[in-house]
């Protein structure tokens, strides 16, 4: 001990003169400045005592595994243990005989397998003699076994017949239901690794109204398995229509103390009923049907596998990427659609009318964010184009998939190569548990991809200054002076001329570079009328918008032929901060942001270079621009 001591003083020199006026040690001279100094200083790391989401968490809300009755019954056979174990980063077989894997693990996932008949699929495949005395239940069975297109008609004639509510009485037993719905939460449940990796409990509910009529949602729990075990998941044999979903959400909330959330998806396959302003069943909607939507359904999947449905090229001739991955041909059964339907069926246009409908109700019903999922039948989420494993198993890799139809109802077909590879949701969460990942989506700090991981920030606020641009870490800066993205503008300061925003994206370092950024701004004018406009606010290279405000285009490095491209144009990053021009402050306003990539190959040229037999015709596209699309950030006039 005493030698210890000695050594120490050593090492230290006290000036004589004046007495402690500094201080030389092996690590240099104290003074008492310096050291006062110290303590004062505000810290030098920038990460440092930070409680703002720092990176995305990326995930899947929208699965379907074989416990879905329509994909067990078109051939899928990977459960939600196997689907779970693939989110994680393990490689599993697919329904074909395929080994498949990620690319890289997500962070979270939810299993939505359809709450409808859940699991009785697989016992009328079995041969359950409780479902072999119904013949129509007799006759799925033999097809099943059959396999092939004599089980994909089955799958067909199960999604008409649920349409049309005239599906076999004994698929809708409840003590079924429950006794698999507690066998899925287990499962579930086994795979929630608070920290490392979220598996969220939820179902489909999946409403076909009126025939194939598009009004499905995903029911998101904040709960584990202890509280979504206590009530019966809500089928469209209980009912068809969204308001008594919500009724039941709300019956759930009071019953158990838990959480739940709504998120519909493919509007552009609902016949114009997605965002009518009357319900399915023919009534006017009021205050009370918009604060109740506003409530339980934050969020819209705006793309998917089934197409995307941000907007219609025919509602916005002046937005070049408009026509991204079109499904508008019919509904889910492809019955025909009617003039003025397509307006009511594409989340902009709802956007728009959620303001105007604010102004009548008091709520705005369609104040949503935006994600994207994939809604594949296969038990695998597969995103990326040189590893799509399609919507069934039927589109699983083959050269079969180059001429096969992905739906066939009476002849009204859609093709295998019009299902596109999308998409992905990012969370921005605080921490990889299932409350801050809920909580993230509750409050629409989210975005949505085709697929990529683009990485993307996108704040609102009246302060911005381009300096914030110049940094490579826009949280702090974003969270300091505005708000993120999913949230509302802060009241005007004194003097404030205009709303700025700072936006910032990052290429999937397995995609291609970025085009551009835009935002895009939805408002209603002075005249009641629904306005739009598409803003391009930092983009790739030395490019110069021409007389008519369009920029020209980035270029194309794609080669099809082999499926390659090259990172010679679009940039890494972008970053900007943008002041609106057209500001009114009398008029309410929504902005979003949309990421562009640099074109590069779409899963169909990769099939077609891999598969010799692959016999694509000259009208079937082998390249795509792949986007983000962020959750919005809204202006209110009287805030």
């Amino acid at each position: 001990m005493s030698r210890h001591i000695v050594s120490i003083a050593f090492a230290i020199t006290i000036s004589a003169s004046p007495v402690l006026a500094q201080v030389t040690t092996d690590s240099g001279t104290l003074t008492p400045e310096r050291i006062e100094r110290f303590f004062n200083q505000p810290g030098y790391s920038p990460y440092a005592g930070r409680s703002y989401p720092s990176l995305p968490l990326w995930g899947e809300q929208h699965l379907h595994t074989s416990w879905s009755p329509d994909a067990f019954g078109g051939g899928t056979r990977v459960g939600p243990d196997e689907a779970l174990q693939y989110a994680k980063g393990g490689e599993i077989t697919s329904s074909t005989g395929q080994p498949v894997r990620l690319s890289r693990p997500y962070d979270w996932m939810v299993v939505a397998d359809h709450s409808d008949a859940l699991g009785v699929v697989a016992s009328i495949y079995e041969g359950d003699p409780a479902f072999m005395s119904d013949p129509t239940l007799k006759r799925w069975h033999d097809e099943m076994r059959k396999g092939g297109a004599a089980a994909t008609a089955v799958v067909m004639e199960m999604i008409t017949l649920q349409g049309e509510g005239k599906i076999p009485p004994a698929m809708t037993d409840q003590t079924t239901q429950m006794d698999m719905w507690q066998k899925m939460t287990e499962i579930v449940e086994g795979h929630n690794q608070p920290g490392i990796f979220t598996a969220l409990i939820g179902y489909e509910w999946t409403s076909n109204y009126g025939g194939g009529n598009n009004l499905h949602r995903n029911v998101i729990y904040r709960d584990g398995k202890d509280k979504a075990d206590m009530v019966r998941p809500l089928t469209t044999f209980d009912t068809e229509l969204p308001r008594e979903l919500w009724d039941w959400m709300a019956s759930y909330e009071e019953k158990t103390g838990g959480r739940l959330l709504a998120i519909p998806h493919n509007g552009n396959l609902s016949n114009g009923l997605m965002f009518a302003t009357e319900t399915p069943d023919g009534n006017p909607i009021d205050a009370q049907w918009a604060e109740t939507r506003a409530r339980w359904e934050p969020l819209y999947e705006v793309t998917q596998g089934k197409g995307t449905s941000e907007q219609h090229p025919s509602l916005a001739p002046a937005d070049e990427f408009a026509n991204f991955e079109i499904w508008d041909k019919g509904n889910l059964n492809v019955v025909p659609k009617e003039p003025g339907m397509i307006e009511f069926e594409y989340a902009r246009e709802a956007l728009k009318r959620g303001l105007k409908l604010e102004d009548e109700f008091g709520t705005n019903p369609f104040k949503f964010g935006l994600l994207g999922s994939t809604d594949a039948h296969t038990g695998i989420s597969s995103t990326e184009e040189n590893n799509f494993f399609g919507k069934f198993p039927a589109s699983e890799p083959s050269p079969e998939r180059s001429t096969g139809n992905a739906f066939d109802f009476d002849g009204r077909t859609i093709k295998d190569w019009q299902l596109g590879a999308s998409g992905l949701t990012a969370v921005w969460a605080a921490e990889n548990t299932r409350a801050a990942i809920w909580d993230a989506m509750k409050r629409k700090e989210v975005y949505g991809t085709t697929g990529t991981r683009i990485g993307v920030r996108f704040f609102g606020g009246w302060e911005f200054v381009e300096e914030d641009a110049q940094g490579r870490n826009p949280g702090p800066v974003g969270y300091g002076k505005g708000v993120p993205m999913g949230a509302d503008m802060p009241p005007a300061p004194e003097g404030a001329a205009a709303p700025s925003f700072l936006v910032a994206a990052i290429k999937d370092p397995l995609s291609g570079n970025l085009d551009r950024i835009q935002i895009i701004k939805g408002w209603v004018d002075a005249a009641g009328e629904m306005q739009e406009k598409i803003y391009d606010v930092v983009w790739s290279g030395d490019r110069t918008p021409g007389d008519d405000g369009k920029l020209p285009s980035v270029g194309d490095t794609v080669d099809v032929a082999k499926a390659t491209w090259t990172n010679t144009i679009g940039a890494p990053e972008l970053i900007a901060v943008w002041t609106d021009p057209d500001f009114d402050p009398a008029l309410d306003a929504f902005y979003y942001a949309r990421v562009i990539e640099i074109p590069t190959p779409r899963w169909t040229a990769y099939d077609a270079a891999y598969f010799e037999d692959a016999a694509f015709t000259d009208d079937v596209p082998m390249k795509v621009t792949e986007r983000a699309y962020t959750s919005p950030i809204w202006y209110s006039a009287g805030e």
